[in-house]
């Protein structure tokens, strides 16, 4: 909260007319000399240049402190951050570095958001499920060491979000995005096989079918005589065909007695291509083809709220509130007011709200109705995990499985193995990380029936060894949690969008769904630097 400024006496001598009259005497060098010994200048290098009217701003460079920390008044801008994610830290983190006070309202009794990470002794609430009932509240038991990745898990190396790593010193370490080890089970299967097994099959025939085609004169319209030559070698390499231009497997497939001092035993009958184009394997493919999945990915040790307690650290404990619900936001001409359930009203300069958009619609206030009617536009997505701890690492000991996920069509949609604590006597696999309408399915259900559902899934894929030495488990059912309700948003038009990426008088939006990174913490990331460096242009020219 700002408090009041006592009103400046009529004709006193401000710093800006003082620097106005040396500029118009002496020329802009004599008034930059004198904005530097009144400590205004800004630097070289954090210095953003205001931009023209109706252009963008510069590209981000966190401002410093020494930048404006002194304005023409004497006074930094407050301003008020809805939400204490990665969005609102990092609004928080990089305005904190630039002198501004910052205050951030938190309505959960924790940092992070949707970027959580459980372990022993953690209590999980969630609202009452669709349709009624009363809420439910999981204690969480995992040994210790032990962690559960809720919320986000891995990170592409191309993510701003890994150069925030390096600026707060959270270590890194690889978490394996894609393992051939792994399994593939879809409906169209008799069984779970192995990745590298479902790939070579699928490959070989596409390239055999593609190969034959092409060796038949069907492409000679569209390749010539070199491409045809060309494209036959890089085929019979892509799907392991050989000269004959037929698959027939091979050791791409994987063996069922690993060689060694003997030449191993290959795993028996190939399947049909009928067979093989049944399955259904398009996706279960792919997976890890997008330029967002593709390996190496990363994660943080110990946890993924490693980078959001980092954040939280630099902001400040004194500037955080958790348990602070915002009732209403009212914007005025100069400034905004915050009403918050239990307490006095929290006014500052400006608000930046980080709030899930479906949440900060249903606030009163005095917003536009453009604005409102943006605000309700993007729907609130379902997206559900729950941790298994195992008291036995049977995946790695059993299995050979270390990291990765299987992929399936179930409504489990994905099992992940961990990318850490490899060897150790326990270890948490990731049941189901299902999403969509697979995830919706597992909404209404209490955490003891997800249990069961998921246990019954992965016995199909690992058979019985599944369900036993099962330590503890948690789940999460991202539309039931309090003050977040999705797991993000799906925007059925970008109408709203490009409004919500400018301010409503004093009241700026940022989170990972106003960019084209929903779901990922470099979406937010991204979204609090637009929102410091606009914000930072519009104090500089105050």
């Amino acid at each position: 909260m700002q408090a009041d400024r006592p009103p400046r006496p009529a004709g006193a001598l401000t710093r800006r007319s003082l620097l106005v009259g040396i500029g118009a005497a002496g020329g802009a060098g004599a008034m930059y000399a004198a904005m530097g010994v009144l400590g205004l200048a800004p630097t070289e290098r954090t210095a953003p240049v205001p931009p023209a009217s109706g252009a963008a701003p510069t590209p981000f460079v966190p401002p410093r402190r020494s930048d404006f920390t002194l304005r023409g008044d004497g006074a930094p801008a407050s301003v008020l951050v809805l939400g204490a994610g990665v969005a609102g830290l990092a609004v928080a983190y990089e305005l904190g570095k630039a002198g501004y006070h910052c205050t951030v309202l938190e309505a959960r009794d924790r940092v992070g958001g949707r970027s959580l990470t459980l372990r022993g002794g953690d209590v999980l609430e969630e609202t009452a499920a669709p349709g009624g009932g009363a809420g439910a509240r999981q204690r969480v038991t995992f040994g210790e060491g032990t962690y559960f990745n809720a919320g986000p898990a891995r990170i592409a190396q191309w993510m701003v979000t890994l150069d925030y790593c390096r600026e707060l010193g959270v270590p890194l370490e690889v978490f394996v995005n894609a393992n051939s080890s792994a399994y593939v089970l879809t409906e169209g299967m008799k069984g779970p096989v192995r990745v590298r097994t479902a790939r070579a099959d699928a490959y070989g025939y596409i390239s055999e079918l593609l190969a034959k085609a092409t060796d038949e004169g069907a492409l000679d319209a569209r390749l010539t005589a070199a491409d045809k030559e060309r494209l036959l070698d890089f085929l019979t390499h892509f799907g392991d065909i050989g000269g004959s231009l037929a698959y027939t497997g091979g050791e791409r497939r994987g063996f069922r007695v690993d060689p060694g001092v003997g030449a191993g035993t290959g795993l028996g009958r190939v399947p049909s291509l009928t067979e093989v184009l049944s399955q259904g394997l398009g996706r279960m493919l792919t997976m890890d083809a997008g330029y967002e999945q593709a390996m190496p990915m990363f994660q943080p040790v110990g946890g993924m709220d490693a980078i959001v307690r980092a954040l939280a650290a630099r902001v400040g404990a004194d500037r955080i509130r958790t348990g602070v619900q915002v009732t209403g936001i009212t914007g005025r001409p100069d400034g905004v007011e915050v009403t918050v359930a239990g307490g006095a009203p929290v006014r500052a300069d400006y608000c930046v709200a980080t709030l899930p958009p479906h949440v900060l619609a249903k606030i009163p206030g005095n917003l536009d109705a453009g604005v409102r009617a943006a605000l309700a536009t993007p729907i609130p997505m379902s997206a559900g995990k729950i941790g298994l701890e195992y008291g036995r690492r049977w995946w790695e000991i059993e299995d050979q499985v270390y990291g990765g996920a299987t992929e399936t069509d179930l409504d489990i949609g994905h099992i992940w193995y961990p990318s850490y604590g490899y060897h150790a006597e326990r270890g948490l696999v990731v049941g189901y990380y299902n999403t969509g309408p697979a995830a919706e399915a597992y909404d209404g259900l209490a955490h003891r029936e997800r249990l069961r559902r998921a246990l019954a899934a992965g016995r199909r894929v690992h058979g019985a060894k599944y369900g036993r030495d099962i330590l503890a488990a948690t789940s999460i059912a991202w539309r039931r949690q309090p003050h977040i309700e999705g797991a993000w948003v799906r925007w059925p038009s970008t109408g709203g969008l490009s409004l919500l990426q400018r301010p409503a008088g004093r009241v700026y939006f940022a989170g990972d769904w106003l960019t084209h990174l929903i779901a990922w913490q470099a979406g937010a990331l991204e979204s609090a630097r637009k929102v410091v460096t606009d914000l930072h242009h519009r104090v500089l020219k105050s």
